[in-house]
């Protein structure tokens, strides 16, 4: 009798199924550690700012890219302009030999320190009443939720409101439309935020929009001429994530083999997964592993296709670049009306520093930043026709990074609705 046998025979099935069970977890343990690490820590990570100063200082920077110790926060690719990254603590002493050229400056001592420092603001802030809306803090879906639907009921002759999806996990997909006559003969501005999960401020900024256009009494005009549609949440699944478990988590919460996530703004099938897009799993800018994987980047494309033939402006709102990027990002060529979306995109810049003297950059997504294949920017304006598509990217927090500050939302939501303005203006100009 052959010894598997025999132990066949003397092993009960439980016992079985135990060790099957115990092979199972260990697999799971090495494809996906988040399993069992619970709330993602950061501790005695540190972020680094660096300034290259010539060509051998960038191409040294892109040596980072692929290293699995490092998390590049801010990455403008450009001389002379301060970049931000991430280091773990068992690399932090090897990084400092390699990058000591780069006048390296330690801004951030210990992340998770950072991290917990925002949610105590976070905490001690006022509670919020059900459906209202705040700009000292941070809301959280639900708190969005209820926002949306509050209005929707409060302004009804100007505001509806719509659940156009649901997310992999099964959160309401939600848009709102304002307007003193939604009718396919006005002109239409569509504005997202927060397709990427840690980018907190880009929700505040959409939620800023809504609240100033249907409560600002001198704002009336920005509704009377053009419609309104506005999603301030794209990603709620990954925002959630956020909120309780990984501050820095980027993308969606779709399962994958070995890492969870896709970078949902390089998944929309205009020259998806070509340069920008990464098909690694794992990376921060995995495309998917088709285009429109994700039933959230699914059901925004349907809303894009839905109002296209008469939306004039896209606007997706992004941190923390402090730039206004346009088409395209897929390649360094020109599009077609590239002095329009440049001129445009300057006098906006131009009126969002006449506030506080904040100056974003105007370019395409390669010129000011890098490759971003399968963007929903590239996506709106390459297929869906809207020749006006731009990100907004609004700015870092202190020191160039993600995190801004609940006390400053106020401020920058505030300076940059006057670029809001500016968009709206020239979009109602060119209905006349």
């Amino acid at each position: 009798m052959e010894w598997r046998t025999l132990i066949d025979k003397q092993i009960p099935r439980t016992f079985h199924s135990v060790i099957n069970m115990i092979l199972k977890c260990i697999i799971l343990l090495f494809l996906g550690t988040e399993v069992f690490a619970g709330k993602v820590k950061y501790e005695n990570y540190k972020v680094y700012a660096m300034t290259p100063s010539n060509n051998d200082h960038l191409v040294l920077l892109e040596t980072l890219e692929n290293n699995q110790h490092v998390n590049i926060w801010l990455n403008p690719k450009r001389l002379n302009e301060v970049h931000t990254i991430m280091v773990s603590p068992n690399y932090q002493n090897t990084f400092e030999e390699l990058y000591n050229d780069l006048s390296l400056e330690v801004v951030i001592k210990d992340v998770e320190c950072a991290i917990n420092e925002e949610k105590r603001k976070i905490l001690e802030a006022t509670p919020l009443n059900r459906g209202e809306v705040r700009f000292d803090r941070y809301m959280r879906y639900i708190e969005i939720q209820n926002y949306l639907e509050r209005i929707a009921l409060q302004y009804k002759e100007i505001v509806s409101f719509e659940n156009y999806g649901l997310s992999y996990e099964k959160r309401n997909l939600t848009l709102v439309k304002i307007s003193t006559g939604f009718g396919l003969d006005k002109p239409t501005i569509l504005v997202d935020a927060g397709i990427h999960a840690r980018e907190w401020l880009a929700p505040a900024q959409a939620l800023y929009i809504i609240n100033q256009l249907i409560k600002n009494g001198d704002n009336r005009r920005l509704i009377e001429n053009v419609n309104w549609i506005i999603i301030p949440l794209i990603n709620p699944d990954g925002y959630e994530y956020t909120h309780t478990t990984d501050r820095l988590w980027r993308k969606t919460r779709s399962k994958g083999i070995v890492c969870d996530g896709v970078d949902a703004n390089r998944n929309f099938d205009f020259h998806w997964s070509e340069e920008g897009g990464d098909r690694d799993e794992c990376s921060e800018n995995y495309a998917g592993p088709k285009a429109f994987s994700e039933p959230e980047t699914t059901a925004l494309s349907r809303v894009i296709l839905k109002y296209a033939r008469n939306t004039k402006l896209y606007l997706s709102i992004h941190t923390p670049l402090l730039a206004l990027l346009h088409p395209w990002g897929y390649t360094s060529d020109s599009p077609p009306n590239r002095d329009e979306l440049r001129d445009l995109g300057l006098s906006a810049s131009d009126a969002i520093y006449a506030v506080n003297g904040t100056r974003y950059k105007v370019g395409s997504s390669v010129e000011i930043f890098t490759h971003t294949a399968g963007s929903s920017r590239d996506w709106a304006y390459g297929f869906a026709n809207i020749s006006l598509s731009y990100t907004v990217e609004l700015p870092p927090g202190p020191h160039n990074v993600h995190q801004m500050p609940p006390e400053n939302i106020l401020r920058v939501v505030t300076e940059t609705f006057e670029g809001i303005k500016v968009f709206h203006n020239y979009v109602n100009h060119r209905r006349t």
